[in-house]
């Protein structure tokens, strides 16, 4: 968790240092809001072959592959809030963490922040795990309103 919080510093850093010009001295750092899709556990013992990874996804094809990778264990698209996703207006985050050798793990979106030239999402693992002996792999997803910036992970 300090490498994450000390990189969103660094990113941070990196942000106020090479966007000091006098078109952009007005842009404030903006809070985005997302709207939650899924966040849970894989429970297929790594089955659904998903690395630990963070995920942009910009069209129903990536989406629909995700959705079928997920689902090779157990359909846990049937407790999202949405499947059908309006591509032309929404960007679909996807964070996932490595396969846990026990529960209680979890990956999570704390925050989504616009700058001038860049989204950063910030990631935590809020729970440590230890709580069961089920092999788990944590999952976070959701969608932003569409836009143009690059979205970095930290």
């Amino acid at each position: 968790m300090k490498q994450q919080y000390g990189a969103f510093i660094l990113f941070v850093l990196l942000e106020v240092i090479t966007g000091c010009s006098i078109e952009n001295q007005n842009f404030n750092a903006i809070s985005i809001s997302a709207t939650l899709i899924g966040k849970g556990n894989l429970f297929g013992n790594g089955a659904e072959n998903i690395d630990k990874q963070n995920m942009v996804i910009r069209d129903t094809a990536t989406w629909n592959q995700l959705l079928d990778k997920m689902n090779t264990a157990n359909t846990v698209s049937n407790t999202f809030t949405e499947t059908d996703i309006d591509f032309d207006n929404f960007t679909v985050i996807a964070v996932f963490d490595a396969v846990q050798p026990n529960g209680g793990h979890s990956i999570d979106i704390t925050s989504i922040i616009e700058f001038e030239t860049t989204i950063f999402v910030k990631i935590e693992n809020l729970q440590q795990g230890d709580a069961t002996s089920v092999i788990t792999q944590p999952y976070h997803i959701v969608k932003i309103p569409k836009g143009d910036k690059p979205i970095a992970f930290g």
